[in-house]
């Protein structure tokens, strides 16, 4: 799902999904919320940055995991990403912070990593809805817990909002991630929609492919649709930023949809002139 360093942001990638310490955030919560942050962020470019080999990155990311593991055990991480286990480590223990939900962020970057080297895919949505359990749906659940919001309907609207931020992420990226090798159309669906993989391999803008990418923004926007309501569970300044975040998202489909899906060509961003828009419809949720 990538993370911002501002409220509210567009998702761009993976964890620039969720605010990091922003000033609507309690200052208490704050240097959780950074090193959750960190966590991720750092996790994030051991799968996708630089020119390292797949192998070497599965093998960073087990080191890592290590890490994790002994930080929820209150033991001495190595000495390699002191600035993330840290922090991490005091955080986990001053907030009680779940260690499988973390560790399900790690198994989705070594899944980036795998499908990135097998170029196998997803086959269903069903099958692209367990990444996002793991790659953003932990983000939501994270912060949820350091709100003090523990109930089902949150957890499950919290879900939908951060597969929601996941999907958008794909199809706003759709034509850069197949030039990185990354295949987030689920296959089932290219083939009711009679999409050739070979089209989108090559980035063609077929009819075809056109039908296929606003079905896959239709659901993401039922989806974020959905879970909408969870800003009026989410306490305090907090869940004014959600409207933001939610709003964002929708805003991304809305440009998507106006560039009639060609996101094969060209990647929608938010700009500065979104803002009041925004806000607009923030307050009227």
């Amino acid at each position: 799902m990538n993370l911002a360093a501002a409220p509210s942001a567009p998702p761009v990638t993976h964890y620039e999904n969720f605010p990091v310490a922003s000033w609507l955030c309690p200052p208490r919560l704050r240097p959780a919320i950074a090193a959750i942050y960190w966590f991720a962020r750092t996790a994030d470019d051991i799968a996708d940055e630089g020119d390292a080999a797949p192998q070497q990155r599965l093998d960073e990311l087990a080191a890592y995991r290590a890490d994790l593991a002994a930080a929820a055990r209150r033991e001495p991480a190595s000495a390699r990403w002191p600035q993330v286990f840290g922090p991490l480590r005091e955080a986990m223990h001053s907030f009680a912070l779940p260690e499988p939900l973390l560790a399900n962020l790690l198994s989705a970057f070594v899944q980036d990593v795998e499908k990135t080297r097998d170029a196998a895919g997803y086959a269903d949505r069903a099958e692209l809805l367990d990444y996002c359990r793991r790659s953003a749906n932990p983000v939501g659940r994270l912060l949820l817990h350091l709100y003090g919001v523990h109930d089902g309907a949150s957890l499950a609207r919290s879900d939908d909002i951060c597969s929601a931020l996941q999907l958008i992420n794909f199809w706003q990226d759709l034509g850069q991630d197949l030039r990185r090798g990354r295949h987030y159309l689920p296959h089932q669906d290219s083939a009711a929609y009679g999409v050739a993989q070979a089209d989108l391999q090559a980035l063609r803008q077929t009819p075809e492919a056109t039908k296929l990418i606003a079905s896959e923004v239709h659901w993401a926007r039922t989806l974020m649709q959905k879970g909408a309501p969870l800003v009026h569970q989410v306490p305090g300044r907090a869940g004014w930023e959600l409207r933001l975040v939610v709003q964002g998202g929708l805003r991304i489909l809305d440009k998507i949809e106006a560039l009639d899906f060609a996101t094969l060509r060209t990647r929608p961003r938010l700009g500065a002139l979104d803002a009041p828009r925004l806000l607009w419809r923030s307050l009227w949720m």
